[in-house]
């Protein structure tokens, strides 16, 4: 695939809000990163959008998993249960992905976060426990979240932190903060199988890859201490996930829906 200059620099300054919002939500910066090679950079071919963003989000992820757990929002356990199962998923879901028509994909994304972000904006008032752990009661419903979250990540070539961060929250009852630091394991996890998956069917740029990674390790330093002020407000975390998955959702149909009618 060959790109111009600036859509080069347009994928840097992309891969810098993939950054911030993965340093921020720990998934927001996966559901950017789609539509932002898509519909910003220009990537003509969607399968390879998502090949490059899941190799991009992973780097960015295990980047902003460095100050995340320097500031000691990672719970290790959690995060290692539910990256195992997940990766298991994201594989298979990988492997489907790239059978369906690519724009199809893509709104069928769309539908998923409209879903998702509307669960986040329901629970936004709880504050979590922030003594949860993975233990043998509970370690059955994160193994299953964590497959099914693997699934649905492998199969629209996310990260999945959009899905990991409420996976968590659901099956642990950890604060949302704690969650967006421990699903960054998993978006690193899950993203690197889905990379290498399309990676073998030619389905990665590795030079736009570069670039994405690049800025996003910039804004990914202001992600993660705005992630940190804002957990002290109630609800203020939750609410601004919540809605920023409602709203990529909603202009990344109307750019697809044309795929159900065309």
């Amino acid at each position: 695939m060959t790109l111009s200059t600036l859509q080069y620099l347009l994928g840097a300054c992309s891969g810098s809000v993939v950054g911030l919002a993965l340093g921020l939500f720990g998934g927001g910066g996966s559901i950017l990163a789609v539509p932002l090679m898509v519909y910003i950079v220009g990537v003509p071919d969607p399968h390879m959008a998502i090949g490059t963003s899941a190799l991009a989000v992973a780097a960015n992820a295990s980047a902003n998993l460095v100050t995340h757990a320097r500031q000691g929002n990672v719970k290790w356990r959690c995060a290692a249960t539910y990256s195992i199962a997940g990766v298991c998923g994201a594989y298979a879901g990988s492997s489907l992905g790239k059978m369906f028509d690519g724009q199809k994909l893509l709104a069928l994304f769309a539908m998923l976060m409209v879903v998702v972000g509307a669960l986040m904006f329901r629970s936004r008032g709880q504050e979590g426990d922030c003594d949860a752990e993975c233990n043998r009661q509970n370690a059955p419903k994160v193994l299953g979240f964590g497959a099914l979250t693997g699934l649905f990540s492998g199969f629209f070539g996310i990260g999945g932190g959009f899905l990991i961060v409420p996976g968590l929250v659901a099956s642990t009852g950890m604060p949302i903060l704690n969650a967006i630091g421990s699903s960054l394991v998993a978006v690193t996890a899950f993203g690197i199988t889905t990379a290498t998956n399309y990676a073998r069917s030619g389905f990665v740029d590795w030079r736009l890859a570069l670039v994405f990674i690049g800025g996003g390790v910039v804004g990914g330093f202001g992600g993660a201490y705005l992630a940190q002020h804002l957990a002290q407000t109630k609800g203020a975390l939750n609410l601004a996930f919540a809605s920023l998955i409602i709203l990529v959702a909603i202009y990344m149909f109307w750019k697809s829906a044309a795929a159900f009618t065309g």
